[in-house]
């Protein structure tokens, strides 16, 4: 993927989002997904602003479907930003990078020792 943005999979979930110690943001998306590709630059930015508090990950859906299938995934790009192991937020389709950063921001704050 990118220095900030790395790619999970069904078997790697448990541990880079569920079990991490900072906030994620995972990118579910597909190639074919014209929207996903237009948002993967958005997605970058972020990773790189927030390199430090949270991992930014993005998850293909079509190679890794039990996931997609265990969180509902129906549209996509979907953003769901997972902390402690839980779904915190969710957005579906193409957004802007000040959207992410707010929810970014109510969840990495609070979560800062």
């Amino acid at each position: 993927m990118s220095e900030h943005v790395n790619e999970v999979s069904d078997s790697s979930f448990e541990k880079d989002v569920l079990q991490s110690d900072k906030p994620v943001l995972v990118d579910f998306w597909a190639a074919w997904c014209a929207p996903c590709r237009m948002l993967a630059p958005t997605v970058e930015a972020v990773a790189e602003k927030y390199a430090d508090t949270a991992r930014v990950v993005k998850l293909n859906v079509d190679e890794n479907p039990s996931i997609s299938q265990r969180y509902g995934i129906k549209g996509i790009p979907t953003l769901i930003l997972f902390k402690g192991g839980k779904e915190e937020e969710r957005v579906v389709g193409a957004t802007s990078k000040d959207a992410i950063s707010r929810m970014l921001d109510k969840h990495v704050s609070a979560g800062v020792a």
